[in-house]
């Protein structure tokens, strides 16, 4: 008889975290730059964006990038005050590789980008109404940019929080002081929070690369402060949450795993790397009240809204 086993110790971890607006955020899972160009100067081209489309090289100006992104990354359906956020997001993530490297050319690899083609695709009869909206967010914070101590961010964002934002080094293995884990309670009342996958036990086996067996024994090892697995253990292989999530194809980090006969059942919360701004998080606080600066303040700690 085959047995499966799941070993989930007991964790309770306490996090409180202080929301203070007054004194105070694909792009999924990519590694950040190793070293900043501390000072560098800002020489960019903000007419001529490089962009990597389809097998098409193509030009445009900043702004007309930021909509291609902003239409692909968040619903258009969102309160503008939140699409005004991720509006300011984007063109930072964009303008800081720039800085990074002069020649970057944006591909969909960074950041989702569709072309007007796609959008209409995308909203069908909705395509007028909706292309308005996010051109109205990307021209009400045009030439906008995020900075913390004077120096341009790398402004990573994802979807969907677990209920806290995660610290940059969980993810990344790198340490940033505008990247650090928040309280994000409002995500847990969003559609799609959680979600629950099933696969055989053979295909998880296949799918890590576990060789040849039918059992399969898997223990949590350690958890981030955010309630993500930071390290779990298979069958007596080590793997990081973030390898997990990769192979497996899950949603988040933060799961549950129930071995039932011969399916194995996970369990997810949230939505992406948790790393910066939370888009469906930044579309609840808008609809609190929430300015778009406010936004961006609250999910990148100790930062500051810059005009190019």
């Amino acid at each position: 008889m085959k047995k499966y086993f799941v070993i989930i110790p007991f964790l309770l971890v306490v996090y409180i975290a202080t929301m203070d607006f007054s004194n105070k955020e694909v792009i999924d899972d990519k590694k950040p730059n190793q070293v900043e160009k501390e000072g560098a100067e800002k020489s960019w081209n903000l007419d001529s964006v490089a962009v990597s489309y389809n097998g098409e090289n193509l030009n445009m100006s900043i702004d007309e990038y930021v909509v291609g992104v902003l239409s692909c990354e968040m619903p258009a359906s969102f309160n503008i005050e939140a699409l005004k956020a991720g509006a300011v997001a984007i063109r930072t993530f964009y303008l800081y590789k720039q800085n990074m490297s002069p020649t970057y050319v944006a591909t969909n690899t960074d950041q989702c980008f569709i072309n007007d083609e796609a959008m209409k695709t995308k909203w069908g009869e909705g395509y007028e109404k909706y292309y308005n909206i996010i051109k109205e967010a990307v021209n009400e914070t045009s030439g906008e940019y995020i900075t913390y101590n004077n120096q341009i961010i790398e402004s990573f964002y994802f979807s969907i929080s677990n209920g806290y934002t995660e610290n940059l080094e969980n993810v990344f293995s790198e340490t940033r002081p505008y990247l650090v884990s928040v309280s994000s309670s409002w995500d847990k009342n969003v559609n799609g929070y959680e979600k629950t996958v099933s696969y055989k036990i053979s295909e998880v086996i296949q799918k890590l690369g576990l060789g040849e067996t039918n059992e399969i024994v898997i223990e949590i090892k350690e958890k981030s402060s955010s309630g993500r697995i930071n390290s779990l253990e298979i069958n007596g292989n080590l793997f990081k949450g973030t390898e997990f999530r990769k192979k497996l194809g899950i949603r988040s980090t933060d799961f549950d795993i129930k071995i039932i006969g011969e399916e194995v059942k996970i369990t997810t919360r949230g939505y992406g790397h948790g790393v910066g701004l939370s888009q469906y998080g930044a579309n609840e606080m808008a609809k609190l009240g929430y300015t778009y600066k406010d936004i961006l303040k609250y999910y990148y700690t100790g930062v500051d809204i810059s005009v190019i």
